[in-house]
């Protein structure tokens, strides 16, 4: 935009000066050119009519009675109304002290008495363009303000509802990262605890035929030995064949050692019926509701479960189950589900024992024997079961990371990544518990489940 400085520019003009020569003189030549002029005699009378009409432009003399040209220029520049209004300061003072005090507190320029017509018009139609100029501009500036700041508000409302999506979508997916990590527990549980249930169910029928006949064969046994006694008193010399097949059979011999193989086949019969106990301890299906339960039992059906895994073989000695129960109530639980955590984690103990055994041969392995501990304890209302293996531990960055779904350390075919999540799931979620990971590396790995008993 240009400024054509030799057309008049229409405008109000307030003139400020005592001397009524001066203020006629200038009121002539201004309204010749089409401004609005309104002559003022003093500055404090201008301070008091100013806010009837504001001017577009203010020609102040400086030396007045009463208040000076430089006292009313200071008012004006303090009062936000008038703050913007261009003074244009016209005095008889020449000196440069003047002048400098002029523009110090707020004048735009200044003219110097006697003034010439030209001189005082051209300064007049700067100003007024360059205020108009500054005015249309500041308009335009405020306008750009509003709009952006209505696009800044719109902006914000955006981020906001982006924000609330995002937050619904990762609520969601944690949601489908639940549901999925549940079907996969259920489908679990349920295949294995039918696959269980059925072998105790399969186990239990010659188990109990066994034992049915074990009792009465013993006393068939019995009764037989008696009467073979009995024969001997009637007939002691039954005659060289009779003896002659006592002595290849070893009678004496049979006949303690009859009863004693009916005893270990008893003993053997009560370890089935132990171990099928144990197996559907294990496969306890959970109803919607939970049942009292003694963690021990889930424990040590669990480790039944696992013993050909702890089992010595060609690559390493026996794994030691280290025990250190404590004296714990029956808690009113989900129990398979427990049954399924405690077995993810002694399966990840066995394996963590593996893994650190890379390497090493079987005497190495020996001299420091794999082992898994496990502690339980009440303590302020809570249970508490550590299962520790003294393997190779792991570094920070896993540790914090083993309880992610999906995240596993072992080899393709191997994890799934699913057993500690699912197991945190059950433990946090489904029984308001806790479930943590302390390791460090070169001295093994300890999973610490708490689980509130609702007593204190």
């Amino acid at each position: 935009m240009t400024l054509d400085l030799l057309q008049p520019e229409s405008g109000n003009i307030l003139i400020i000066d005592d001397t009524p020569a001066n203020l006629q003189v200038l009121m002539n030549l201004l309204s010749s050119q089409g401004y609005t002029v309104r002559p003022i005699p003093s500055g404090k009378l201008a301070l008091q009519g100013i806010h009837l009409d504001y001017p577009d432009l203010i020609l102040l003399d400086i030396s007045m009675p009463d208040m000076d040209g430089y006292e009313v220029c200071r008012h004006l520049k303090q009062d936000e109304r008038t703050r913007e209004i261009p003074i244009i300061f016209v005095s008889a003072l020449d000196a440069m002290f003047d002048k400098i005090k002029a523009f110090e507190v707020g004048g735009i320029d200044y003219i110097t008495k006697p003034f010439q017509a030209e001189e005082v018009l051209v300064r007049v139609r700067t100003h007024l363009a360059l205020h108009k100029l500054q005015k249309k501009l500041l308009t335009k500036t405020e306008i750009q303000e509003e709009k952006l700041a209505q696009k800044n508000a719109a902006l914000q409302e955006i981020n906001q509802q982006l924000s609330e999506a995002n937050q619904e979508l990762f609520r969601r997916f944690e949601q489908l990262q639940n549901a999925q990590l549940q079907l996969v527990q259920s489908e679990k549980m349920a295949t294995l605890g039918q696959l269980v249930a059925g072998v105790a169910h399969e186990i239990n029928n010659p188990i109990g035929f066994l034992k049915g006949n074990l009792e009465p064969a013993q006393c068939y046994i019995e009764d037989l030995l008696r009467l073979m006694d009995l024969y001997q008193e009637v007939f002691p010399d039954p005659g060289g064949t009779i003896v002659s097949e006592i002595e290849a059979i070893d009678l004496d011999f049979l006949r303690s050692d009859l009863p004693k193989i009916i005893v270990s086949m008893s003993l053997g019969v009560d370890r089935l019926h132990q171990i099928s106990k144990s197996l559907r301890t294990f496969s306890r299906t959970d109803t919607d509701k939970k049942a009292t339960f003694n963690l021990h039992e889930g424990i040590e059906s669990t480790l039944l479960m696992l013993k050909h895994r702890l089992k010595a073989n060609e690559n390493r000695p026996e794994i030691q189950i280290v025990k250190d129960y404590g004296d714990l109530p029956k808690l009113q639980c989900f129990a398979g589900q427990l049954n399924q955590v405690f077995m993810n984690l002694l399966a990840n103990a066995i394996d963590a024992l593996e893994e650190s055994n890379t390497g090493l041969t079987f005497a190495e392995i020996a001299a420091n024997p794999n082992q898994i501990l496990i502690q339980t304890q009440p303590i302020d209302g809570n249970i508490i079961i550590k299962i520790a293996d003294n393997g190779k531990g792991m570094p920070e960055e896993l540790k914090h990371r083993i309880f992610e779904q999906g995240f596993t350390t072992k080899p393709v075919g191997k994890g799934t990544g699913l057993g500690l999540a699912i197991s945190r799931q059950i433990i946090e979620v489904r029984h308001g518990g806790l479930l943590k990971c302390q390791s460090e590396l070169g001295k093994g790995t300890e999973l610490v489940i708490v689980l509130p008993t609702g007593k204190k």
